[in-house]
Parts: C-alpha cells; sequence; structure tokens
C-alpha cells in the first residue's frame, strides 16, 4: 500500500491538457527522423529497443482515448498522489506484458498519427472533472492527465538518452512532473527537516527530524528537473548523480539514497 496522503497540489486542467498534446508531438517529431539504425538500438529500459519504447509511448498515451470511450467508473478511487507508487516500470524494465506486439511498431509514423488524431478528438468533448477508469482505478481526466504528463516526460528523456536526440520538454508538462514526483516523496518520507529544492518548480519539506522554520534549512537536497525525475524514477542513482555534481546535499540528514526510486 502507498504511504498515507496529504492534500494533493491543484494543476490547471488547461494547461495540463494543452501540455501533453504538445509533449505527445514532440516525442511524434522525434520518432518520425529516427533511422533504421536509431529504432534497433538498445534503451534504458531492460532489452527493449528504442523502436519498441517508441511504440510502448504512442500505445499508453492512445489508451487515454480508449478511456475516455467507455462508460464513467462509479467513484474516484485512485488518488493522484498514489499513483507513482503503482506505476510500473519505474525502476528497471516495464512489466514484460506492457511490451508491444511487433506489429505494433512496424509503421510509427502512422500509430503516432493516428494516436494524436484519436487522443486530441477525445480530449475535445471531456470535462477535467470526468471519471475515467485506469490502471489504478477510477480518477478524475484532469489528474489523470498529470500521470500522462510524468509519463510523457519520462519517456521523453528515455528516448533522447537511447537515440542522442534533443527532444523538446513541453514546460507545464515537465513542471507537473517534477511536482508531482516531488510530492509524492513529501508523502513517502513525511517530516519537515529536510528541504527538496528543484527550482524552478517545486520546493518541498520532507523526512522526520527536527522542522525547520525560518532562516537557511540544516538540511538541504537541490537538483535540476530532469535529474530529480531520473533519481525519482530510477533512471539514475544516488550517488552517481552526487559524483557527476547534478545533486547538492547539504546536512546529516540530506542522503535521500534510501528513499529512491518512489516505490512504496
Amino acid at each position: 500500500m502507498p504511504p498515507a496522503r496529504k492534500r494533493t497540489r491543484s494543476y490547471d486542467p488547461v494547461r495540463i491538457r494543452t501540455a501533453v498534446l504538445a509533449q505527445f508531438g514532440h516525442v511524434r517529431d522525434a520518432v518520425g527522423t529516427l533511422t533504421a539504425e536509431q529504432l534497433a538500438r538498445p534503451t534504458r529500459l531492460g532489452d527493449w529497443t528504442v523502436r519498441e519504447l517508441a511504440a510502448h509511448i504512442a500505445l499508453t498515451f492512445g489508451a487515454l482515448a480508449g478511456a475516455l470511450d467507455h462508460p464513467e467508473p462509479a467513484e474516484a478511487d485512485a488518488a493522484l498522489l498514489d499513483w507513482p507508487f503503482s506505476a510500473a516500470g519505474w525502476s528497471g524494465a516495464p512489466d514484460e506484458g506492457a511490451r508491444p506486439a511487433a506489429g505494433a511498431s512496424r509503421d510509427l509514423p502512422a500509430l503516432y498519427g493516428r494516436t494524436a488524431e484519436a487522443v486530441g478528438a477525445a480530449l475535445a468533448g471531456s470535462s477535467a472533472e470526468r471519471l475515467v477508469r485506469t490502471g489504478s482505478g477510477g480518477m478524475r481526466l484532469g489528474d489523470h492527465l498529470v500521470t500522462r504528463a510524468v509519463e510523457l516526460v519520462v519517456h521523453t528523456d528515455d528516448l533522447a538518452d537511447a537515440t542522442g536526440l534533443d527532444v523538446p520538454y513541453e514546460r507545464q508538462a515537465l513542471a507537473a512532473s517534477v511536482r508531482l514526483l516531488a510530492d509524492a516523496l513529501a508523502v513517502k518520507a513525511p517530516g519537515g527537516s529536510v528541504e527538496l529544492r528543484i527550482p524552478p518548480y517545486a520546493v518541498v519539506q520532507c523526512v522526520e527530524g527536527p522542522r525547520h522554520t525560518r532562516g537557511t534549512p540544516p538540511n538541504v537536497v537541490e537538483t535540476d528537473p530532469l535529474t530529480w525525475i531520473r533519481l525519482a524514477t530510477g533512471r539514475q542513482g544516488w550517488a552517481a548523480a552526487r559524483e557527476a555534481a547534478r545533486v547538492s546535499a547539504s546536512g546529516e540528514r540530506s542522503d535521500l539514497s534510501a528513499l529512491l526510486p518512489l516505490r512504496a
């Protein structure tokens, strides 16, 4: 079971909707440039190839249209802050059942075109308050779109890592990803002894111990948005990030290695 929840941060549903569609567009543009050699390259997701990763991104995002095509569930029994602890594939390879069938990845431009059209049409007539069935349970569409932003940003980084492409990150999608994963850490390790700073998007208090109230906190961790996302999802280890000077940590309670990646 996930840790006890705190109050969920609010996200602007219009901005999130726009951001996820734009981020999928960035991935679509990048995938359209890939050569056969790039598509065959390995990724950091176990033994998945770039082709399989690209197909997985489109199929997972496209499932949103399918969810909106079904009747609403009876209740919203899946909370946004629970999602990071139930999402599969944060550390190592995704579940084998998530691997796309060979046929799904054969014509990626066509797959991405169908997906963009279907999701765009489904979202156009849907309220952020509409409930959708997800793998975690019933969830508000507005909240579910935040999880889609995280998935897209994480896999955009996976794609860039495997191919060397400079794929853009939509600001609102990146911001939502950083904030949700930072809030999830505060849920997993509640307290006020450590201040986690991820400029320019988030600052959270976490870890049991003396609570900081004013002045410079005694325990501070600071990193950049993509490094935080990689740490939170198991793409990069704490020690490697420290060694590469991607994380600064001061104070005796500032070692977050035992809390990362985020999972129940």
